[in-house]
C-alpha cells in the first residue's frame, strides 16, 4: 500500500492554515468596517438631530414649523438614506421628509399620521443633550432597517415640537454583504492558490530527499563504498546525510571484517583438519605398531582441543557483541587478582624459564570472571614470546579516573602497523601469515586460535574500559584502562 504524499500532506496542512489565517484576517476587517460605518452613521444621525433640535427650538409656533419646513429639512439634504419627521404639539405631522417606506403610518380615520403611529421610541427631552446612546433600532414598514433619534424640542411660545431623525440602513447591510462576499471569494481563491503553490514549493524543497533515495539505491554488496553526496543538501539535512553515511560507513566496515573473519576461520580451521587428515592418511599407508597409533590419536586429541577451543572463543565473541550480554560487576583489588593469575601460571612460567612479578594495588569494578581472562589471554601471550630467563610484570594501579592493569615482557619489539591491528580476530604476525619473523605476538591461551586478543578487547569493551599495546626495544606493554566506578 501506497503511503500518504508527504508533499500533499503539507501542501493542505498548508492550505488549512491559510484558511485559517484568511477567516481571522478576513473578520476582523469585516468587523472593523462595520464598526467604522455604525461609528460614522451614529455621529452623522447625532449630528442631524441635534441641529434640527436648534432650529426648532428658534421657531415661535407650530404654524412656524411648517412655515420654515425647508430650514428644518435642509439639515438632511444632500444624504438620501437620512429622513425627517417633525410632529407638532398636537402631535399630528407637520413636516416630512425623504420617508419613502413610511417611518409614521397615517390614521385610517383621519388620514394623518401621528406620534401614535410610530414604533416604541426612546424620546428624548428637550433638555437633555442628544448623544449616540439615544440611537433606537426598528424596522420600517417596507421591511428597511432604520436607525434613529426620537427627540423633542421646545419652541419659543413654551409648545413641545417632536422630531424624528432617521436612517435607512440598507445600503450599508448591502454594502458590508458585497464586501464579505469579496472577502469569501478572496479568501477561497487565495487558499486554492497557496495550496497549488505550497505544494510546488515543497516539492522542490523536497528534491534533495529524492537525490538521498537515488545515492542510496546505489549502495550494493559489490557497492558498499558509495557514499550519499552532500554538495546540494539544505543545512536541516546535513546531519540526516552525516548519519546515513556514518551508517554506511559502519556497515562496509563490518561486511569487509565478515569476510576477513570468514576467510581467516576457514584458513584456521583448515590447518588442524588438514593435521588430522593428513596424520590418519600416513599411518593407513601401512600397518603400525600400537605406540605409534597411540600417537596419533594423541595428535588427532590435541587438534581437536584446538578446534575446541576455537569455537569457544568465537562463541563468546558473538555472546559478547550481542547488546544483552550479562556481565556480574563486583568491587575487588586489581593486586589481589594479579597474584592469584600469576600462582597459576607458575608452572607454565617455570617450564619457559621465565620469571613472573606483580605489583602494585588497586580496587576495580568489574566482572571477576571476565578480568581474570582477559588478564589470563596477556599473560599466557606474555609467556610465550618472552625470551628464556626473562621477567614478565603484571602491575596494577589507580588514578583519579581510572585503573589500569598491565602486563609488560620482554622481546621483540611488534612494529607500529600493527599495534592496532593485533586486537582484530585471527590477525597474527608470524611467518606463516606476513612478512615479519616471530615478532613477539600470538593471541594468548587459545593456543594458535588467533582470538585471545580479540576477546580480550571484547572485554574490555564490555566494561566501557580500552586496551592498548606499547612496544618498543625493551619489550611489549598490553595496557588494560578501567573506568572508575563511584
Amino acid at each position: 500500500m501506497r503511503g500518504r504524499s508527504l508533499a500533499a500532506a503539507l501542501a493542505l496542512a498548508f492550505g488549512a492554515t491559510t484558511l485559517t489565517v484568511f477567516v481571522l484576517v478576513g473578520s476582523f476587517l469585516y468587523v472593523a468596517l462595520e464598526k467604522q460605518i455604525k461609528a460614522q452613521d451614529n455621529l452623522d444621525i447625532v449630528l442631524a438631530a441635534r441641529h434640527a433640535r436648534r432650529l426648532a427650538e428658534e421657531l415661535e409656533s407650530a404654524q412656524s414649523i411648517r412655515d420654515h419646513s425647508e430650514r428644518l429639512t435642509s439639515v438632511v439634504l444632500g444624504n438620501e438614506a437620512l429622513s425627517m419627521e417633525v410632529f407638532d404639539p398636537d402631535g399630528k405631522r407637520a413636516i416630512e421628509h425623504n420617508i419613502a417606506g413610511a417611518l409614521a403610518v397615517p390614521d385610517a380615520a383621519s388620514g394623518a399620521a401621528t406620534i401614535a403611529a410610530l414604533p416604541p421610541l426612546t424620546r428624548v427631552a428637550a433638555t437633555t443633550r442628544i448623544t449616540e446612546a439615544d440611537i433606537g433600532d426598528w424596522t420600517s414598514r417596507n421591511g428597511a432597517p432604520i436607525r434613529g433619534i426620537f427627540t423633542d424640542a421646545r419652541l419659543r411660545n413654551g409648545d413641545t415640537a417632536s422630531l424624528l431623525v432617521a436612517r435607512n440602513m440598507s445600503d450599508r447591510w448591502l454594502l458590508l454583504d458585497r464586501y464579505r462576499d469579496k472577502l469569501t471569494l478572496a479568501g477561497v481563491a487565495g487558499v486554492v492558490l497557496a495550496m497549488l503553490l505550497g505544494y510546488l514549493l515543497i516539492r522542490a524543497a523536497l528534491r534533495p530527499l529524492r537525490d538521498m533515495a537515488a545515492s542510496a539505491s546505489l549502495v550494493t554488496v559489490n557497492r558498499l563504498d558509495t557514499r550519499i553526496a552532500v554538495a546540494r543538501v539544505p543545512s536541516e539535512l546535513e546531519a540526516l546525510v552525516a548519519a546515513l553515511n556514518a551508517m554506511l560507513e559502519r556497515v562496509e566496515q563490518g561486511f569487509q571484517r565478515l569476510s576477513r573473519f570468514t576467510a581467516d576461520l576457514a584458513h584456521d580451521m583448515r590447518t588442524p583438519l588438514s593435521n588430522m587428515r593428513g596424520a590418519a592418511e600416513v599411518a593407513l599407508a601401512r600397518p603400525r605398531s600400537v605406540d605409534e597409533y597411540e600417537a596419533l590419536l594423541a595428535s588427532n586429541l590435541e587438534e581437536c582441543d584446538r578446534l575446541s577451543r576455537m569455537i569457544e572463543s568465537v562463541l563468546f565473541l558473538a555472546r559478547a557483541e550481542h547488546p544483552q550480554f550479562v556481565k556480574q560487576l563486583r568491587a575487588f583489588d586489581a593486586g589481589q587478582e594479579l597474584t592469584h593469575i600469576a600462582e597459576y601460571f607458575e608452572g607454565i612460567a617455570d617450564d619457559a624459564n621465565v620469571r613472573l612479578r606483580v605489583s602494585g594495588t588497586a580496587a576495580v569494578t568489574a566482572d571477576l570472571e571476565l578480568f581474570r581472562r582477559a588478564v589470563s589471554n596477556l599473560l599466557a601471550n606474555a609467556i610465550r614470546y618472552t625470551p628464556p630467563g626473562g621477567e614478565i610484570v603484571l602491575d596494577a594501579s589507580e588514578s583519579a579516573d581510572a585503573v589500569r592493569v598491565s602486563v609488560e615482557n620482554p622481546g621483540q619489539p611488534i612494529p607500529a602497523e600493527h599495534l592496532e591491528r593485533i586486537f582484530d580476530r585471527f590477525y597474527r604476525v608470524d611467518p606463516s601469515r606476513s612478512s615479519l619473523p616471530s615478532a613477539g605476538l600470538s593471541q594468548g591461551s587459545t593456543g594458535s586460535t588467533g582470538l585471545g586478543l580479540a576477546i580480550v578487547r571484547a572485554i574490555m569493551e564490555l566494561h566501557g574500559g580500552s586496551v592498548h599495546a606499547e612496544s618498543d626495544a625493551r619489550g611489549t606493554r598490553f595496557v588494560l584502562r578501567f573506568a572508575r566506578v563511584g
